[in-house]
């Protein structure tokens, strides 16, 4: 074969290799922010969730109930930004907004198990459900005061 004839051929062969490859290629897998169902999942989810600790006698810290609106749309907006989602949290940091709140172990651990129930009521699945709170949880030192 003339040189030329063969780098056509392997060419070619280059340009099936790299089509072939494209084809099988593993799509990325979707952000958790897609997995838990996008802002509306996660909009009715935090509402539930701020229902859950407003009735739970264990949470000594409860929001003026003109603040529970704004508190939703923050708190939307955090979960959305942490999963991967396109919004952007625009609160203060989690130290800033407790500071002074004097919240205890006992109390975060309890807004905690609301959250856990919560996304129990939704069926979010247990991988979804431990990727969202592995990436809440460092939050907690910033929001507790009183071991």
């Amino acid at each position: 074969m003339h040189s030329a004839s063969w780098s056509k051929v392997v060419g070619f062969g280059i340009l099936l290799a790299a089509v072939g490859c494209g084809r099988y290629a593993s799509k990325p897998e979707p952000s958790l922010y897609d997995r838990l169902g996008g802002k509306p999942a996660i909009t009715a989810v935090v509402g539930d969730f701020l229902q859950a600790v407003g009735n739970d006698g264990r949470v000594r810290h409860q929001p003026a109930a003109e603040r529970v609106p704004a508190l939703r749309g923050l708190l939307v907006d955090l979960v959305c930004q942490a999963s991967g989602g396109p919004c952007v949290y625009g609160g203060r940091d989690m130290k800033a907004a407790h500071a002074g709140m004097g919240i205890s172990q006992a109390e975060f651990e309890a807004v905690v198990d609301d959250l856990v129930k919560t996304l129990d009521q939704y069926k979010v699945p247990k991988r979804e459900k431990q990727e969202l709170l592995a990436l809440l949880a460092p939050m907690r030192n910033d929001i507790v005061e009183v071991q």
